[in-house]
């Protein structure tokens, strides 16, 4: 790995470490780029904002923060600044609008939940195949616009329907819309790290038969997750059994 563009930082609330420290430890671990990308802000219509992501009030300091370290580790690593965002049809202008005055390398998708609700949570067990093909709609409707770098754990809805043929119906309409986008799905090492139901091996025989591009992403929410090198060696084992190639560097 020499490249990780899924990094968070302690102000979404449910990771740890001082900015500082990632990128450190992204040096010590060879990489030539890291990218952070930090839960969007999103304060809603009445006020409240999602209880995971930077709040508005640190967005400043969030931006600031990377681009001093940008600065200050130009000789030894890019940075780049970057965010994680869900597709909300109805939000996704203003989230846009919030970022705008910012320099912006690019966002990718990690679509927790399939509307503005936020509500179910994707990565829970469910059965309503309607949720699942309701993710798969969002997903493509939200890669189609253009604004994504990549597709961040494709494969986290948690479906336990029991029809493995819906399943993989709709996890094949995502892998070739994916390919017909030229945009890439993320094997995610948070799911390897915490034992998730992703990365999950249907889901990738599906992506490689598809001819779908690959990237590794660390989604690392502490400093020791930022390519760690046991969890790099089982990623890339996972993905050498369905014959995917990572690709290094994408942006």
């Amino acid at each position: 790995m020499i490249a990780n563009y899924h990094t968070h930082t302690a102000r979404c609330g449910h990771a740890r470490g001082e900015d500082r420290e990632y990128v450190e430890r992204a040096v010590e671990r060879g990489l030539e780029t890291l990218g952070f990308s930090e839960h969007v802000p999103l304060p809603f219509a009445d006020g409240h904002e999602s209880y995971f992501r930077v709040p508005l009030a640190r967005l400043e300091d969030y931006v600031r923060s990377v681009l001093a370290l940008r600065e200050e580790f130009r000789d030894r690593i890019r940075i780049l600044l970057g965010f994680e965002a869900e597709y909300y049809p109805d939000y996704f202008d203003r989230v846009r609008e919030l970022t705008a005055p910012y320099p912006v390398d690019y966002f990718i998708m990690g679509q927790h939940f399939n509307d503005s609700t936020e509500r179910p949570y994707n990565a829970r067990p469910f059965a309503d195949g309607s949720q699942l093909r309701g993710y798969v709609d969002r997903v493509l409707e939200g890669l189609a616009t253009g604004h994504f770098l990549y597709l961040a754990h494709p494969d986290l809805p948690y479906y336990t329907g029991g029809d493995e043929d819906f399943y993989r119906r709709e996890m094949r309409r995502l892998c070739e819309g994916a390919k017909a986008l030229d945009i890439p799905l993320e094997i995610n090492l948070l799911g390897i790290r915490e034992d998730r139901n992703y990365p999950s091996p249907v889901f990738w025989e599906i992506a490689s038969s598809a001819g779908c591009r690959t990237v590794l992403g660390c989604d690392a929410h502490s400093p020791d997750a930022v390519a760690d090198p046991a969890e790099l060696e089982t990623a890339l084992a996972f993905a050498a059994r369905f014959g995917l190639r990572p690709e290094l560097q994408i942006f």
